[in-house]
C-alpha cells in the first residue's frame, strides 16, 4: 500500500507565529495579497532605482568626459 504523503497546507508567518491561510477571513487574505503585492513593488522599485542610479552616473561620466574633451580642444586651438 502506498503511503499518502502528508499534505502541507500553505501558511503565513507573522511575528514568530504561523497562521494557516485557509483559516484566515477573506478580509485577512486580501490584506496578505496587498502585503505581497506591495513587497513585489518594493523589490521592483529597488531594482529600478539601482538601474537609474547607474544610468545617471554613466551620463555624469559622459558629461564630464565631454567637458574634458572640450577643454583639450580649446587648449589645442590656443596653442
Amino acid at each position: 500500500m502506498a503511503k499518502k504523503e502528508k499534505e502541507k497546507k500553505p501558511f503565513i508567518s507573522l511575528d514568530g507565529e504561523e497562521y494557516l491561510i485557509e483559516d484566515l477571513t477573506d478580509e485577512q487574505k486580501q490584506m496578505i495579497n496587498h502585503v505581497n503585492d506591495m513587497q513585489n513593488k518594493l523589490n521592483t522599485n529597488a531594482f529600478m532605482r539601482e538601474q537609474l542610479e547607474i544610468g545617471k552616473e554613466a551620463f555624469v561620466n559622459m558629461f564630464r568626459a565631454s567637458l574634458e574633451a572640450e577643454e583639450v580642444e580649446v587648449e589645442e586651438a590656443e596653442a
